[in-house]
């Protein structure tokens, strides 16, 4: 969505492009699980590790930077699982999400926005998931349960 400001300097006309914002999420698989982080800052619940892609990096780049960042866990094998676009999905902006599977590699440990890190499974997962998370891993599991049919 395009805006129009007036430069308070010049007085010309400056207009501005409002685009949904790139997110990435990272589905963690542990063996007795997949990480989930409980978030410091609104809002507040449990979720997903990741963040907000910066200007210029690759999503791939950023899932592994914001699993480290979260969970202090390395992470291989990853791979692209679904894009959720409701913008719904964040009451703050429009985000779109790149959400990856990939394997975690060491002890897990909150960090940066985390306040508590849990290894979860899908059935004890906890009640009060952050954004459109429910939704995201309801797909995660269904996914799972799926491969074990074929």
């Amino acid at each position: 969505m395009k805006k129009s400001i007036t430069c308070p300097h010049c007085s010309r006309r400056i207009d501005i492009w409002d685009n949904p914002k790139p997110v990435v999420d990272v589905i963690i698989e542990m063996v007795d699980g997949i990480i989930l982080i409980k978030r410091k800052n609104p809002p507040y619940g449990w979720a997903i590790p990741g963040g907000f892609v910066d200007y210029g990096e690759m999503v791939e780049v950023a899932a592994v930077r914001e699993a480290k960042e979260e969970t202090c866990l390395d992470v291989s094998n990853l791979r692209q699982f679904h894009v959720y676009s409701d913008p719904r999905r964040d009451e703050r902006v429009h985000t779109i999400s790149t959400v990856f599977i990939a394997n975690g590699e060491g002890v897990p440990k909150a960090a940066d926005d985390a306040v508590e890190i849990g290894v979860y499974t899908a059935e004890d997962l906890p009640d009060d998931l952050a954004f459109d998370h429910a939704d995201i891993l309801s797909d995660y599991f269904e996914s799972k349960k799926a491969k074990v049919k074929r």
